[in-house]
């Protein structure tokens, strides 16, 4: 649990963007496209009804079109995929967590295939902050540790080694990771 200042978690207070208008240097998006700076700061959560597909050591770790698209100012979304669309088999609880300043304190989970691990490739969270009750027991994953797709399309991984977001053709930034962290 983080300590609060004047009632507002301290790790909030450092970012300048909210989503309320797109900052100068933010690209425009065309049709069918969506700027990472028009999403909001709190993160919105939507419903994804797009195949979600997951996939490591040419086995299906997860299938779903009833996942969860999180989304946040300066990052692609993250998506997360409900526990009954996933192959429990695969996932190993890993040591470690993290916390969200907005969505609470999350595990991390190996994905295991034979002698095959991909460490931290996966997190969830199992009590988020009341806010987002609706990711419970969702888990995301990291596609720079796993082949992730999105209705057909391969997706490329968030720059950086921390975030989880997920880059189609149709987000557009630049995205937090990317380099200079001049956006925050």
């Amino acid at each position: 649990m983080s300590t609060k200042i004047n009632g507002e978690d301290p790790s909030r207070s450092g970012w300048k963007y909210y989503g309320q208008k797109r900052p100068e240097f933010a690209e425009e998006p065309k049709d069918g496209q969506e700027s990472v700076w028009d999403y909001p700061r709190p993160p919105a959560v939507d419903k994804e009804s797009r195949e979600v597909l997951v996939i490591f050591e040419n086995k299906i770790i997860a299938r779903s079109t009833s996942a969860l698209k999180l989304k946040e100012t300066g990052h692609p979304p993250s998506i997360y995929v409900p526990k009954g669309d996933i192959n429990s088999d695969y996932l190993k609880k890993s040591q470690g967590l993290t916390r969200c300043e907005w969505k609470g304190e999350a595990t991390f989970w190996n994905v295991v295939v034979d002698d095959k691990i991909a460490e931290q490739a996966a997190w969830c969270y199992p009590q988020p902050n009341k806010e987002y009750n609706n990711i419970k027991s969702y888990f995301s994953f990291y596609p720079s540790k796993l082949f992730c797709y999105l209705n057909g399309e391969h997706v490329e991984p968030q720059p950086g080694n921390f975030y989880g977001g997920w880059v189609t053709k149709e987000i557009v930034g630049p995205v937090k990771g990317a380099s200079d962290e001049t956006y925050l």
